[in-house]
């Protein structure tokens, strides 16, 4: 199983956060994906024995999480687990995503609010989630609580289906979980606890939050995200690329060590 982390300048959190999933899953093996870093996100992360992929600018978390896709599936992960490199996941709480797949979820996505305890978030914020929430309500027929959570468990299928589709806007999260419904894979969620945030950069604050939530929007009302292949006619044009092209989908993505072309 691989924990992927995306992260933009984390120096400061990140070793707490690589140090604790070490104590609680010793077992498991972690690619932080530096997306265009400028502090020292890369060596710290290094430094912990994490593998890294280091992108030469910044993508943005879509970006991050793609390229981190690739590289589970190219390294033949069976599993993977998307993780926050500022401290607000909780390592103990993996158990419980893997234990949805193991129930028969191709992906499991950690909710904040299904949990007994209360995650505040403020009031722009919260209305904006609470109108995202009944608009995938009615897409999926899913009552989702936390549509734009982040701490989310994939099976390998989900990981290749990923690896070549996911989007790459700010607030990805809700427009995966789209994709994921509609390529017809079984997506559940389960209640975690989760903390605020330990620190590194938040990605967008106020004016500019709302801006990407109406955009977002705009984009499901539009369905421009809604119209992939199916995954039988994917798989065969991955297996005709893949006969044309040995090397794979994955070039673009360095071996950990790797300078990035």
């Amino acid at each position: 199983m691989l924990v992927i982390i995306p992260a933009w300048n984390e120096e400061a959190p990140l070793p707490k956060v690589l140090a604790s999933l070490h104590a609680t899953l010793p077992e498991c093996d972690v690619v932080v994906v530096s997306d265009g870093s400028t502090d020292r996100t890369a060596a710290v992360a290094k430094a912990a024995g994490a593998a890294v992929v280091e992108l030469p600018y910044n993508l943005g978390i879509g970006g991050a999480l793609r390229a981190g896709f690739r590289y589970a599936v190219r390294e033949g992960y069976q599993r993977g687990v998307q993780f926050d490199a500022d401290g607000q996941h909780d390592p103990t709480q993996i158990a419980k995503l893997l234990a949805a797949l193991d129930a028969g979820a191709d992906m499991a996505i950690g909710s904040r609010f299904a949990a007994d305890d209360e995650y505040a978030v403020g009031k722009v914020r919260g209305g904006a989630m609470g109108l995202l929430r009944f608009t995938v309500r009615r897409l999926t027929g899913q009552p989702f609580t936390d549509t734009s959570s982040g701490f989310r468990g994939f099976n390998r299928s989900v990981l290749e289906f990923f690896a070549d589709t996911y989007p790459s806007e700010y607030m990805e999260s809700v427009e995966a979980l789209l994709l994921a419904h509609r390529e017809g894979f079984n997506v559940v969620e389960v209640p975690v606890r989760m903390q605020e945030r330990q620190g590194g950069t938040a990605s967008n604050r106020n004016v500019k939050l709302l801006y990407h939530y109406s955009r977002l929007l705009l984009t499901i009302a539009a369905g421009a995200s809604g119209h992939a292949k199916t995954r039988q006619e994917r798989q065969a044009s991955q297996r005709q690329a893949m006969a044309q092209h040995p090397a794979g989908v994955f070039d673009a993505v360095p071996a950990p060590g790797e300078s990035p072309a």
